[in-house]
């Protein structure tokens, strides 16, 4: 029944083609839909007499996975709209000031969201509930794209939210569905060699001046092979029994200590020696690499979405029964199993669609 239903459709969808497409006469199109119909309208008839004998169990199946999956889709691109008509606007971030109102302790606060403009809800959300946040913030959007594999080069979107002296970015990661997510210690490495790439180069070819206070600012290309260009920020790995033997030049930022092995190995952060990084630029620089050495604490977004009031009923139970029964046994998103326990922070908050 389903392989003679799909021939059906197939042929009503050629007819289509024949007078749309091929620009032929539409007699041709009624004659070809007539021969071939005819034929796979016996077959599907005849299919139809042992649909009571058993052939029903897997329309109903067929049945229940479809509404899944469109509870699941109209779920999903609710709560997406919700986050879209309210993302903080611009000015609320700049009414703050550079400290955003509150205290900024040391290190980097990573934030995911499916926002690829905008300041998403769970900002405002988490700043106005606690009395301090980190001092370099980092808008992660992790979005997949339509082909298999993304070239390193073009990995990161990077651009700014706000004024320079807020330290405020934003970064999309793009992965085709093909490409291998990285383990989070080198992904936490592509990404700040990333952001230290963008501020190195932001003045100088993209552009952004002071001014940029715009709501979609403009992102920049910035690959995660970074390391291998000349002039830009790179990242260097060495053996801590070599690296105590040399003395620190004076174009290294600082140095962290890697994972604990038995060769143990220190990441150097090294920006060139170039006249085009500026005092501005280089201060930037530091206090982006004493935040990296601070650590990184990832902020997930931990929500529960209801049907708002004044909803139908219909409504309230594929939102509030259908939808987080889905969401509640749905796997989470690949780039958040491999982010250790230990610096993760969930944010609750109710999504009223």
């Amino acid at each position: 029944m389903a392989v003679i239903t799909v021939m059906l459709v197939t042929t009503c969808l050629m007819s289509l083609v024949i007078v749309l497409c091929w620009h032929k006469n539409i007699l041709l199109a009624v004659c070809f839909i007539l021969f071939f119909g005819s034929i796979e309208a016996l077959y599907f008839s005849a299919s139809l007499i042992k649909f009571l004998e058993g052939a029903w169990v897997p329309i109903a199946l067929s049945l229940i996975f479809l509404i899944s999956m469109y509870v699941w889709h109209y779920g999903t691109l609710k709560k997406y709209e919700f986050d879209v008509q309210n993302k903080v606007p611009i000015n609320w971030l700049l009414s703050l000031g550079p400290s955003l109102g509150i205290v900024r302790v040391k290190g980097i606060g990573l934030i995911h969201t499916e926002l690829v403009s905008g300041i998403p809800a769970i900002f405002s959300h988490f700043v106005t509930n606690l009395p301090a946040f980190h001092q370099v913030v980092i808008f992660l959007c992790i979005k997949s794209v339509q082909v298999p594999h993304v070239r390193p080069e073009e990995r990161f979107l990077v651009g700014r939210v706000g004024p320079k002296e807020y330290r405020l970015y934003r970064c999309i990661a793009r992965y085709g569905y093909r490409d291998i997510h990285k383990d989070d210690i080198e992904f936490e490495r592509d990404l700040i060699c990333s952001i230290a790439e963008f501020i190195r180069s932001d003045a100088s070819e993209y552009g952004l001046g002071f001014g940029s206070f715009e709501e979609d600012t403009k992102m920049t290309v910035v690959g995660t092979s970074a390391s291998n260009l000349e002039g830009s920020i790179r990242m260097t790995e060495d053996d801590d029994q070599q690296d105590s033997q040399m003395e620190e030049g004076p174009s290294e930022l600082m140095e962290v200590k890697s994972s604990p092995e038995k060769v143990r190995k220190r990441v150097r952060f090294v920006v060139p020696d170039s006249p085009q990084i500026d005092l501005d630029a280089r201060e930037e620089l530091l206090e982006l690499m004493d935040a990296k050495e601070a650590g990184m604490a990832f902020i997930l977004s931990h929500s529960y979405v209801r049907a708002k009031s004044g909803s139908s009923w219909l409504k309230k139970v594929v939102i509030n029964y259908g939808y987080d029964f889905l969401r509640r046994n749905s796997r989470g998103p690949s780039y958040a199993l491999s982010i250790p326990h230990a610096s993760t922070l969930e944010v609750g908050m109710i999504y009223h669609v």
